[in-house]
């Protein structure tokens, strides 16, 4: 159940991977609670403008969609680039886009494999780049990436996945103390198997071991990830910095 406190007004936050899943959840759970909201999407569809222009309506906030795909290099500069030319205010970044890949080291191309992280790694701290230099002007600011559980444990074909999101928390760890100075703060989320259409795409029986595997026996829920998002990207969470938060149900 959503819920507000409010405790996001006046702030502005760029989503990424907006249209779908915990990207999509997390647009609603910001906008509920008072931030208004540059949805970041691959491409313009019929139903997420629909879904934009309602969430404005109802929370009373400003909601902007802005297009690029994760990649395509050029266009993430020039979607970027545009708003700091508009030197608008960004308070909070989530990198929540990613792509998803599953497959043993053996069976999986090095051309895969660059591809997995090109999207999962290497655009995000593009974007981290673009959008921190509006953050530096502003003296304030909070990440938020979406990692997780497989960039912290080994699982057997994930190798490619697991790698470019394992790339992604070390590089929270050591931005967090670059960009500490200017009163900057990124963190990260680990997921364990959250109920999206990802994991409908998964192997029947990689994700009963999965679900077999944390003590609460069940996936996650979209709305618990982006409440946690929603703690990290507030001052609720003003002295935590660098940290990797596990939502996982208790995986052994």
């Amino acid at each position: 159940m959503l819920s507000s406190n409010n405790i996001l007004t006046d702030k502005t936050a760029l989503i990424t991977g907006s249209n779908r899943g915990i990207g999509k959840t997390i647009v609603e759970t910001f906008a509920l609670n008072g931030a208004s909201v540059i949805a970041c999407a691959r491409k313009e569809t019929k139903e997420h403008q629909a879904f934009l222009n309602d969430t404005s309506e109802k929370y009373g906030v400003t909601v902007r969609p802005i297009y690029f795909d994760l990649a395509n290099e050029i266009e993430i500069k020039e979607s970027l680039k545009k708003l700091i030319d508009e030197r608008c205010r960004i308070d909070i970044l989530v990198n929540n886009a990613g792509v998803a890949h599953g497959g043993f080291l053996q069976m999986t191309t090095l051309k895969t494999i660059k591809e997995v992280f090109e999207i999962n790694f290497f655009s995000q701290l593009m974007i981290i780049q673009l959008v921190s230099r509006l953050m530096m002007r502003q003296k304030c600011g909070s990440i938020v990436n979406m990692a997780s559980v497989v960039g912290m444990d080994g699982y057997p074909g994930y190798s490619a996945y697991g790698s470019s999101k394992a790339a992604l928390i070390y590089a929270t760890k050591t931005l967090a103390i670059e960009f500490a100075p200017y009163n900057i703060r990124i963190n990260a989320i680990a997921p364990g198997l959250t109920a999206t259409e990802m994991a409908t795409q998964m192997e029947k029986k990689a994700k009963e071991i999965l679900v077999g595997d944390s003590a609460m026996k069940r996936l996650a829920k979209p709305q618990e990830i982006a409440n946690v998002a929603l703690f990290l990207a507030s001052d609720l969470s003003s002295f935590i910095n660098g940290q990797v938060l596990r939502i996982d149900g208790g995986l052994k």
